[in-house]
């Protein structure tokens, strides 16, 4: 429709793309079907907003596919006829079914770097919203047409795995290395807990991490590698369940050699110099006052985070030859994060070519978490305590075998964990409630399972039938879950643009929304309107399962 709409509308000097990109979707349809509003017209034009909307709404009142076509403030308001709206929305989602919605005018080959879980410490609910990020935007923009590599990244060195092999090698050096998740987050938070007011154990630590870096004790090096490959092995599990799989997977030590060579380069280059033996970039001296210093490699030699980041960088532009780099990371790196893209552009690197999505952390309504003193949520429990709470709520409703009831409990826990990490914008931080997020009535996962498993079960219960539906009129809850679907497209787009997979997440309960009301208002089954009415909840029912899919959440027929 927006194209037959910028079909209808001559503006000399606007070209017919542009106009497609201005037509909107109103949220209030009293403001119609569509809007064009005419702001960014007005200075190629030279008039006035409002004239030109008055000028465009004169020219085309008369068609017969619009109810009316209006000028107000600025704005042309289109309301379609319900009827010709009704049957090219329906066939468009019946003929592309998981293709509904699709973008096809993107085609770049874009690296997503997102969940970034560092070895030897706890995979926590942290992780899972980072995760849940980074695979939402993948989808999208490759429901856009781009090609995306998904990419994750790990410290897996650093003084964090040199405090975990203290503590293992001085309190636990006889006990068996597992691929247990919870085994290497308590002798974390062990080391964490027993380095407090401890010098000499600081020393110490600070001695394995220089060893660790210049790889001349074989003997740690070997536990460093056993541990390294048990810590790896224990992530398996928890992304098969997420559903995610990685193109490639970097690691901090292998980037630590090109970094140190990164870090000197940039002192020939003028971009760092020594301080105190150590290398850093002081920002205020190439003009940049608000980003302060960085410090590359430390005075005994070993590198830090910032020098492995530009190695990185580096590959991904060299290697992988990708158009763009995207960095779904922790909203508290931001001054780190943007430290290492001004040091890149200091570097004759694109400024358009990386972008950073932050992930905010999630908290509890009793508080923040920490991997220091052991009040993370490990993502084990956090499940397991979900799918308990769904078993309960499936109990509650149906009589079921204990197999169907833990697959179904399984589905609808993970449900709800993504579905609450992707309906708040990236820009937030979120408080999790289980037992609200867990619930199948409002704003939540399993309510969204809800609506698609209703919807099938009305369309198995009918089958496919025949009949003439060309004369029928179309009321107000009709159009409403009509108009709704239709409205799929231009969301992909716009989360797509703003690299907000919220968007979908808010549509996609919008749309469940929109389907209860009809089903409680309109008879399906039955009525005289049952074939058409069975094309409207087929329509809603491959609408939802795609928009789900862009969330990365699988539904499931029957609750």
């Amino acid at each position: 429709m927006k194209e037959q709409i910028a079909d209808l509308i001559k503006i000399k000097g606007i070209t017919k793309e542009t106009i497609i990109d201005a037509v909107e979707i109103p949220k209030d349809k009293e403001m119609g079907d569509y809007a064009l509003p005419c702001f960014s017209f007005a200075k190629i034009l030279r008039k006035n907003p409002v004239e030109i909307a008055k000028d465009i709404a004169d020219s085309i009142k008369d068609r017969k596919d619009f109810e009316k076509v209006e000028a107000i403030n600025g704005y042309v308001n289109f309301f379609v006829n319900r009827k010709s709206l009704a049957d090219e929305i329906i066939k468009e989602v019946l003929i592309e079914k998981s293709n509904y919605g699709k973008c096809r005018k993107n085609k770049e080959r874009v690296m997503i770097e997102f969940s970034q879980p560092n070895t030897h410490k706890a995979f926590h609910i942290g992780h899972i919203r980072g995760t849940s990020l980074g695979e939402s935007l993948a989808r999208i923009m490759e429901f856009c047409g781009d090609k995306v590599v998904r990419a994750n990244y790990s410290g897996d060195t650093g003084m964090h795995i040199a405090k975990w092999l203290w503590c293992y090698d001085k309190f636990h050096p006889k006990e068996k290395i597992r691929d247990d998740e919870k085994w290497f987050a308590d002798i974390y938070v062990e080391a964490s807990k027993k380095l407090d007011d401890n010098e000499t154990g600081e020393r110490e630590v600070e001695e394995i991490n220089r060893k660790l870096d210049s790889r001349e004790d074989k003997k740690l090096l070997k536990l460093w590698q056993e541990t390294r490959k048990k810590s790896i092995s224990s992530w398996k599990d928890i992304y098969k369940e997420l559903d995610t799989k990685f193109d490639v997977h970097f690691f901090e030590s292998l980037e630590e050699k090109r970094g140190k060579e990164i870090a000197l380069e940039l002192i020939n280059k003028k971009i760092a110099k020594q301080s105190d033996e150590a290398v850093i970039v002081d920002f205020k001296e190439h003009g940049f006052d608000n980003l302060g210093v960085i410090v590359l490699l430390r005075g005994d030699g070993t590198v830090l985070y910032g020098a492995k980041d530009l190695a990185l960088a580096e590959k991904k532009f060299g290697k992988y030859r990708i158009d763009r780099s995207i960095y779904v990371i922790g909203k508290a790196q931001d001054m780190h994060i943007h430290q290492v893209f001004k040091i890149l552009e200091l570097m004759k690197f694109k400024s358009d070519r990386y972008e950073y999505v932050p992930v905010n952390e999630v908290r509890f309504p009793w508080g923040k978490m920490s991997s220091r003193t052991g009040e993370n949520i490990l993502y084990a429990d956090f499940r397991n305590g979900l799918i308990d709470e769904a078993r309960k709520e499936i109990k509650k409703r149906y009589k079921l075998k204990e197999k169907e009831i833990e697959k179904r409990a399984l589905a609808i826990a993970v449900s709800a964990m993504k579905y609450s990490m992707l309906k708040q914008d990236v820009n937030k931080g979120i408080i999790f409630n289980p037992k609200e997020e867990i619930r199948f009535e409002g704003n939540t996962g399993p309510y969204l399972l809800y609506s698609y498993a209703r919807a099938r079960s009305i369309i198995k219960k009918v089958g496919k039938k025949k009949s003439d539906d060309k004369d029928i009129n179309i009321d107000k809850n009709e159009k409403k879950i009509i108009s709704e679907i239709g409205r799929f497209g231009g969301v992909v787009e716009r989360a797509y643009r703003e690299r907000a997979p919220n968007i979908v997440a808010n549509y996609s309960y919008e749309l469940c929304r929109a389907f209860n009301e009809f089903y409680h208002a309109e008879k399906v089954i039955g009525s005289e309107k049952e074939n058409f009415r069975l094309k409207i909840v087929e329509s809603f029912s491959i609408t939802l399962r795609n928009a789900l899919h862009l969330l990365n959440i699988k539904v499931i027929e029957e609750m």
